[in-house]
């Protein structure tokens, strides 16, 4: 299994590669905040591990806003290894009546803020993510795409993406700006997008599936348990390499606030899923 995909044709990644939404809080977002010293140590160890594709996003923050995943970022790596990919998201933004939906015009203010949390002059990757849970369908991003690529054009982004989308979305985009990944919510034992992973294999677009193991509801699913009893591993685990088998464009962004859990995720890698293995998981 190749092990590396070169976002936009230019920067190679991991495929197993780390998000950060729990870093913030003990209890997804939101919540509890966690003690900022945890999230540091978690992001350290997950380069030593070999990430070198981290996701973020400016409302990822604990519940009393005092905790933040960008800052954690900055404070952690910056000056940033040449070789880390840094994705963000732009689309939701918070209030004092929590997170809203952006518009076109408040593309560019997004996008200034995470250069400057982020403590860097341009942007790796840039999802446009629309919608709460489901991908709106019928809604036009038009408008907010048009207005990143104007952002890419100035040199302030270097890679477009969309989140939360279908494929209509996927097309209406590309006319627009090239799109180098989608980010959905895909997991293992639960994946109901194979139209957009069908579609970002014929593209060469990666399929970067959020949630990948479950988003904190347990996989339990039968046919995992069989697999991960057979390679003495965990449930979580071939989950994930199951994602990384189904297709070379999927990239795989599990995130965690713990040391061990983190190790457990990144072990995935290491399981190499027989012919006997993916017929008991098809």
């Amino acid at each position: 299994m190749n092990n590396v995909f070169h976002l936009g044709g230019d920067m190679a990644v991991n495929r197993l590669g780390f998000g950060t939404m729990r870093l913030p809080s003990q209890q997804g977002m939101f919540g509890p905040a966690r003690d900022p010293e945890a999230g540091r140590a978690v992001l350290r160890r997950a380069v030593e591990l070999g990430v070198d594709h981290i996701d973020t996003a400016d409302f990822y923050f604990s519940g009393d806003g005092k905790v933040r995943a960008n800052d954690l970022l900055r404070e952690t790596l910056h000056p940033y290894p040449s070789n880390l990919v840094i994705a963000t998201k732009v689309g939701p933004q918070a209030g004092s009546e929590g997170l809203s939906h952006a518009t076109a015009a408040d593309m560019r203010g997004l996008v200034e803020r995470d250069l400057e949390t982020l403590g860097t002059d341009r942007l790796d990757l840039v999802y446009l993510r629309i919608g709460r849970m489901e991908p709106p369908r019928g809604e036009s991003l038009a408008e907010r795409f048009e207005a990143l690529a104007a952002l890419r054009e100035e040199g302030l982004i270097r890679h477009l993406g969309i989140s939360n989308v279908d494929t209509a979305h996927l097309a209406e985009a590309r006319a627009i700006a090239p799109v180098v990944a989608v980010q959905n919510e895909f997991r293992a034992g639960g994946g109901d997008d194979m139209s957009m992973l069908t579609a970002c294999e014929e593209l060469g677009i990666a399929f970067v599936p959020f949630f990948p193991i479950g988003g904190g509801r347990d996989l339990d699913d039968e046919r995992l348990a069989k697999v991960a009893a057979r390679h003495g591993a965990t449930v979580p685990q071939v989950g994930l390499a199951l994602l990384l088998a189904l297709s070379s464009v999927t990239l795989a962004i599990p995130g965690t606030g713990s040391l061990a859990h983190l190790e457990e995720n990144m072990a995935a890698d290491s399981i190499a899923l027989t012919e006997e293995d993916l017929a008991d998981l098809s």
